[in-house]
C-alpha cells in the first residue's frame, strides 16, 4: 500500500487548468492553507505533467479537459511514473471520463463548483493516501461507470490470493464504506480494518481504494446497481 506522500512539510500541489481564472482561484485557496503550497500552475496536460516531474508534489489537481493532452492521459502519466495522487476536476456532464480517469489512476474527483472547504479538506485527504470516495455522487459515478464498461475485457477475478476477511473488506470498500463503517459491519477494531485494507492493496496491486472499489465490480463481486 502506497502511504501518505506527505511528510512533515507543507503538502506540495500542483494545479493544472486551462481557465486562468479557475486555475488561479484553486491556487490563491489552497496556497493561503498553512499546510499546503502550491508549487506550480499548469495551463495543460504537458504542462501539468512537466511539472510534476520538476517540482515532486505530492497532488496533482487536474482538469479533465485540456488542450494538447487532456487530463486522463495526463494522469495516465503522472501514475505510472510517479507517487504524485492525482484528483481529477471536473464539470458533471463530463462523467463519461471518470471511469477512464479511475483506470487511470486518479484518487478521486472534484466538480468545478467545490466548495472552499471541500476543496481544501479533498487536497488533504487525499494527499494523506486515502481516496475521495464519501461523496455519494463518486459512487454513484463509479457504479454507473463499470455497469457501462462492456467495451473492456473483464480483468481476471484474481481474488484467490485473498483471505475470506480481506475478500469481505474488500467488497464493503466497494460499496463506498469507510473504515469505521467496516469495521462495524465485521465487529472488529478500524486498526485491524487498516490491516485488512492493507493487505488487499498490496495483494492485489491496487494503487488507492478507488482501485479497489473498480476491482470489486469487475471481478464481479459486487454487481453494478446492487
Amino acid at each position: 500500500m502506497h502511504g501518505s506522500a506527505v511528510g512533515d512539510g507543507p503538502i506540495r500541489v500542483v494545479v493544472a487548468d486551462d481557465q486562468e481564472l479557475i486555475r488561479g482561484g484553486f491556487a490563491m485557496i489552497l496556497d493561503a492553507q498553512p499546510d499546503i503550497q502550491v508549487v506550480a500552475e499548469a495551463d495543460d496536460g504537458h504542462t501539468a505533467v512537466a511539472a510534476v516531474r520538476e517540482h515532486q508534489p505530492d497532488v496533482l489537481l487536474l482538469d479533465i479537459r485540456m488542450p494538447r493532452m487532456n487530463g486522463i492521459e495526463a494522469a495516465t502519466v503522472v501514475c505510472a511514473e510517479t507517487t504524485c495522487r492525482v484528483l481529477m476536476l471536473t464539470t458533471f456532464d463530463q462523467d463519461d471520463y471518470v471511469y477512464d480517469a479511475l483506470h487511470a489512476g486518479a484518487s478521486g474527483f472534484l466538480l468545478k463548483d467545490v466548495r472552499r472547504a471541500d476543496l481544501v479538506h479533498a487536497v488533504q485527504v487525499v494527499a494523506a493516501g486515502e481516496s475521495l470516495l464519501s461523496p455519494s455522487i463518486t459512487r454513484r459515478l463509479i457504479s454507473d461507470m463499470v455497469s457501462k464498461g462492456p467495451r473492456r475485457q473483464p480483468a481476471p477475478t484474481g481474488l484467490d490470493v485473498l483471505t475470506v476477511r480481506e475478500k469481505e473488506t474488500l467488497e464493503l470498500l466497494g460499496r463506498g464504506l469507510s473504515n469505521a463503517e467496516i469495521a462495524a459491519h465485521l465487529v472488529v477494531s478500524e486498526h485491524t480494518v487498516k490491516t485488512h485494507v492493507s493487505n488487499v492493496l498490496s495483494k492485489l496491486g491496487l494503487r488507492d481504494r478507488v482501485q479497489a472499489v473498480i476491482r470489486s465490480y469487475e471481478s464481479g463481486l459486487i454487481l453494478p446497481g446492487e
